[in-house]
């Protein structure tokens, strides 16, 4: 595991380790086939080993990481039906998250998702594919937050957190049209306050990517 943590704070251990751990995941710092290491771990948060293997047992619960045993705990590395699986879910969750949203999205609250769309347009442009991803992720979590789902929510963290080192790791093949061309047609729903086009434009922006991550997996297994 190339990636270091940085020590917590010591209220909550167990939830900030999680937290952190979450973030890793979904960032993609932590890689496919990364091997974690409770007590490297617990040196690098400042922890005892017990927020530390309560985080991973949580995680794993969760099928974010994998205990192959008590000393070998891993990265899932997806193979293209286990990525069918979360695709398919992100469909079907995060269309009723957009859909949702536009409902009730305010409209100070567009502003928001117009200035990561140019951001993001800028990462693209400057070559900075970190930052590019790190904009598509907020983007869809931005969506799913104001829909103001805490069930739904979490749902969708849970397979973003599944996906998200996969996904970071084939994100230099993704071009700009497949990585923001959806969210301005997202952004356009929402203004519109159309359910259906949100519900639509996230499920194409999903839907576009997949040929590509699909061929990504297989040659990971290769």
């Amino acid at each position: 595991m190339q990636h270091r943590f940085e020590s917590v704070e010591h209220a909550s251990l167990g939830a900030s380790v999680y937290g952190h751990l979450r973030e890793a995941l979904i960032e993609g710092r932590l890689k496919p086939d990364d091997r974690l290491r409770i007590r490297e771990l617990a040196d690098q948060f400042g922890t005892s080993v017990t927020p530390v293997r309560d985080a991973i047992l949580r995680l794993a619960k969760e099928q974010a990481l994998e205990m192959r045993s008590p000393r070998d705990i891993r990265v899932p590395v997806l193979d293209v039906p286990g990525y069918d699986e979360v695709y398919t879910l992100r469909l079907e969750l995060e269309g009723l998250a957009a859909a949702t949203t536009a409902k009730r999205i305010q409209s100070h609250e567009l502003e928001l998702f117009k200035r990561n769309i140019e951001e993001n347009h800028q990462a693209l442009s400057n070559g900075d594919m970190e930052s590019a991803m790190r904009l598509n992720q907020r983007f869809h979590f931005h969506l799913v937050e104001l829909a103001g789902l805490p069930l739904l929510e979490r749902f969708i963290d849970s397979l973003w957190m599944r996906a998200g080192p996969v996904i970071a790791l084939a994100y230099r093949e993704f071009s700009e049209r497949v990585a923001i061309q959806h969210h301005w047609e997202v952004l356009d729903a929402l203004v519109a306050r159309s359910e259906e086009g949100a519900r639509a434009a996230i499920r194409a922006d999903i839907e576009d990517g997949y040929e590509m991550m699909a061929h990504f997996l297989s040659t990971l297994r290769r």
